[in-house]
C-alpha cells in the first residue's frame, strides 16, 4: 500500500490536479511518486507469468470548497487515469456559502496491463452553474490517496 497526504488548503483550478506528498512509499516498485506533484503512476508488474494484469484499489478522501471569492454552486472532484476524469468515480457537492467545506471521497479500482503504467491523478472536474458559467476552481484541504495493490 502506498498514501500520499496534503494538509494545507491548496487552490485547484478546473482541469488541474490536487498536489500530494509522499506519506507512505511503495518499496516494491509498483506505485511511483515525485513529492509535490499530482500524478501517481501505477506499474502493470505482475508476480507471476499466467497473470496478465496488475490491479490496484485508489481512494482519495478530502475537504473541498468553494474559495472565498467564488461563485457558490455544485463543486466536483475525479480520478483520472492518463488526464481523463473517471466518470463513475466523480463526487460532487454543493455548499451553501463560500468556504463552506465538504467531505469527498472516490474509489475505482484500476487494472493495468502487464508491462503498461498509467497515470492516476484526481482532478477538480467542477463546472460552472450554467452552461455560459465558468469552471470553478476549489479549495482542497486534508488530501489523502490511497493506492492498494489488490491482484
Amino acid at each position: 500500500m502506498a498514501e500520499f497526504t496534503y494538509n494545507p488548503i491548496q487552490l485547484v483550478q478546473p482541469g488541474q490536479n490536487v498536489i500530494l506528498n509522499d506519506s507512505i512509499r511503495c518499496n516494491k516498485g509498483y506505485v511511483l511518486h515525485r513529492n509535490e506533484s499530482g500524478l501517481v503512476i501505477l506499474r502493470g508488474i505482475v508476480n507471476n507469468s499466467c497473470a496478465c494484469n496488475a490491479r490496484y484499489q485508489v481512494t482519495f478522501n478530502a475537504n473541498i470548497a468553494v474559495p472565498e471569492d467564488g461563485t457558490v454552486g455544485p463543486i466536483a472532484v475525479a480520478l483520472a487515469i492518463d488526464g481523463e476524469p473517471i466518470l463513475t468515480s466523480r463526487a460532487i457537492v454543493t455548499p451553501a456559502a463560500t468556504e463552506d467545506y465538504f467531505n469527498v471521497t472516490s474509489t475505482a479500482i484500476i487494472t493495468v496491463p502487464r508491462g503498461c503504467c498509467f497515470t492516476v491523478a484526481v482532478e477538480n472536474v467542477s463546472e460552472g452553474a450554467t452552461a455560459a458559467d465558468p469552471a470553478t476552481a476549489i479549495n482542497v484541504q486534508n488530501a489523502n490517496l490511497t493506492v492498494a495493490r489488490i491482484a
